[in-house]
């Protein structure tokens, strides 16, 4: 009887996480390369919920939730290369580009690019199936999404 009653006032379980598509692999992918230099501030994760917003159509709260999702699935969830694999076998080159773009904002938008962060994105590249060259050039356009 105690424990039902002590069961009743702890915290309700959360909800299980849903299996990640090629949109909360790419957000916990930015998710992860913010976080990778364990200086996860304000400047990235406005950056985030500006390109899920851009990225998905979706309005700022709606962004903000993603985000939060991402970052749940990003600390649970399996490691960056099968997260770029899922977005590698969802969506067509395009998208992917634009997703190695949004890597390249994120990593790039606090001022500084470590070398945690740049592991991330080469791991992430390597799993997308992109080249060094696509690389560059996302890299090249997120300098001036700046």
């Amino acid at each position: 009887m105690l424990t039902r009653i002590l069961n009743a006032f702890g915290a309700p379980k959360p909800a299980p996480l849903p299996e990640p598509d090629e949109k909360l692999a790419l957000g916990a992918l930015m998710v992860r390369a913010a976080k990778s230099d364990r200086h996860y501030d304000l400047v990235e994760i406005k950056r985030i919920d500006r390109l899920l917003a851009r990225l998905y159509g979706l309005g700022p709260v709606e962004a903000a939730k993603m985000r939060a999702l991402c970052e749940r699935l990003e600390h649970d969830a399996p490691g960056t290369a099968r997260f770029g694999q899922v977005i590698r076998e969802t969506v067509r080159l395009e998208a992917r580009l634009a997703a190695l773009e949004a890597l390249w904002e994120v990593v790039l938008s606090d001022g500084d690019s470590t070398p945690e962060e740049l592991a991330v994105l080469e791991a992430a590249r390597l799993a997308m199936g992109l080249s060094e060259a696509d690389s560059a050039a996302a890299r090249a356009l997120a300098e001036g999404q700046g």
